[in-house]
């Protein structure tokens, strides 16, 4: 089939402007442009009131995303789907006008650009947000744009639960890059409990992808593969029965510390080292708050067992150090999903970066230091600066294989996923160069441990997270075949290495 006329315009522009492929900068090009103005007008006369360029709608969703650089782009249009279909004639438009595009589900992202776009379509799911359990198969379906303390909320009155995000006003994007969960040493990473998928690919044609069907390398690559195979339309997940908010099963809670940094390192270096209970979980973040021009430590503890109480063995280490408070007692699985809030603060510009380290005392030591000196050199430029922790023990590695895996393809044996997190202060819009340029000499000075896959949801948008997994051969043939003009590539921003 040859390609639409407009398609061919945009690509021979590309050609003779000296560029492989159209620009994806954040001002766009005139070409992009025009592109998007096409779809934008065909989109338009099929779909109506749904797709919106300007007015309250259009402006509220536009300035909807939670990271300050993506909340200040202006898509030529946004198509607000309440049906797979409608997803379906938006990408065919797009598809065929050649156009940039994004897709927002919670718009929590903070890789610059990579839930909205400037001169494309952006399609939003804030009218696609329902979630509802299969008691006959056991399974839970939810539709894209509803956020993880909806979902567990929506659920617990049947006492099930998806396996989904620590932070409740994340959405469902977290699934395509893995996910962590509360759930996930018992469960695997929230990806392993697909059970059914429904995608839209890049020309506009949707299919169900299981583990079964035709389009199980599709369904493995969704499992960690990002924006870059499809829109999903609809997760089907395996239930976990978790009980209601009346059911305390689980005992747990925070501790809040402002010192003792070398003994909560040592102690969260033994916890990967050493626990392989997949009742346990825990996060352990490291905060630095600026405050009147100094640096305040807050050392952040959410630790959480599935049982009556916390068992000394496995967190004693946590127990014994100084704290400045601490709130434990029995929780619901309720309580526990909601423990760290929405995380919905807007209005500040936020970056990730990612590691990954093995249980060694040193290598935790080396990287709060590494970041304590960054963190100084730049306080100017921030609210605050974080260094975050989460074991994923080997029983999460595990419990994904036993599901049929994953494409991080993860090594067996525990290790912790390293998250490294600026909020930048007020009237910073954009990252400065010479912060950004820290950044990565942060990164040089903490690299992952050998053999060990970056989390995809807390990347730094240029590092190459695809290139740590196990699976990365597997993923560029599967992208290969599902989208052979680099369609996805070429026009929406993403992970980096297909």
């Amino acid at each position: 089939m040859s390609l639409p006329r407009m398609r061919l315009l945009v690509l021979l522009a590309a050609i003779l402007s000296g560029q492989s492929t159209p620009s994806l900068s954040p001002t766009g090009n005139e070409t992009a442009g025009i592109a998007a103005r096409q779809a934008c007008t065909q989109l338009e006369s099929s779909l109506g009131p749904l797709v919106q360029s300007s007015g309250d709608a259009y402006e509220a969703a536009a300035t909807n995303a939670w990271n300050l650089q993506n909340a200040e782009y202006q898509p030529t249009c946004i198509v607000f789907p309440r049906t797979s279909a409608h997803v379906q004639v938006a990408m065919k438009a797009i598809y065929d006008a050649e156009s940039h595009y994004a897709v927002q589900a919670g718009s929590h992202s903070a890789m610059k650009g990579w839930n909205t776009v400037q001169n494309g379509v952006l399609i939003i799911f804030s009218n696609m947000k329902n979630a509802s359990y299969d008691k006959v198969a056991d399974s839970i379906t939810l539709q894209p744009g509803i956020h993880w303390l909806e979902a567990v909320t929506a659920l617990e009155p049947y006492g099930v639960a998806p396996v989904g995000g620590r932070v409740g006003g994340v959405g469902t994007g977290l699934l395509l890059g893995g996910g962590l969960s509360w759930l996930s040493p018992s469960q695997g990473y929230a990806a392993d409990t697909f059970k059914a998928l429904d995608v839209v690919l890049v020309t506009g044609e949707m299919v169900t992808a299981t583990a079964t069907n035709e389009y199980a390398d599709l369904f493995r690559a969704l499992k960690g593969g990002g924006n870059r195979f499809g829109i999903v339309t609809r997760y089907e997940l395996h239930a976990v029965h978790t009980g209601t908010k009346d059911a305390k099963t689980y005992f747990g809670g925070q501790i809040i510390y402002n010192s003792s940094a070398e003994a909560l390192l040592k102690a969260t270096a033994r916890y990967v080292r050493e626990v392989n209970d997949p009742k346990a979980v825990i996060l352990v973040s490291l905060i630095n708050m600026v405050v009147a021009e100094t640096l305040v430590p807050l050392y952040f503890v959410a630790l959480f067992y599935n049982g009556p109480d916390l068992p000394v063995d496995i967190f004693g280490d946590f127990l014994s150090i100084p704290a400045v408070t601490s709130q434990l007692g029995p929780l619901s699985y309720l309580d526990v999903a909601g423990s760290l809030g929405l995380g919905d603060g807007r209005g500040f510009v936020q970056h990730f970066g990612a590691s990954a380290l093995v249980g060694d005392d040193d290598l935790f030591l080396d990287a709060f230091n590494h970041w304590s000196n960054f963190s100084k050199a730049f306080q100017d430029d921030f609210n605050t600066t974080t260094l975050a922790f989460t074991p994923i023990p080997d029983s999460q590695i595990q419990a994904g294989r036993a599901n049929g895996g994953n494409i991080i393809d993860a090594p067996s044996g525990g290790f912790a996923a390293v998250q490294i997190y600026e909020t930048f202060r007020s009237g910073i819009d954009d990252i400065p160069a010479d912060v950004q340029r820290g950044i990565d000499v942060l990164f040089e000075q903490i690299p992952p441990s050998p053999g060990l896959p970056l989390y995809l949801n807390e990347c730094d948008s240029q590092q190459k997270v695809f290139e740590t997994y196990g699976g990365y051969d597997e993923l560029k043939d599967i992208y290969a075949k599902y989208d052979p003009t680099r369609f996805n590539v070429r026009h929406t921003q993403g992970p980096v290495g297909l």
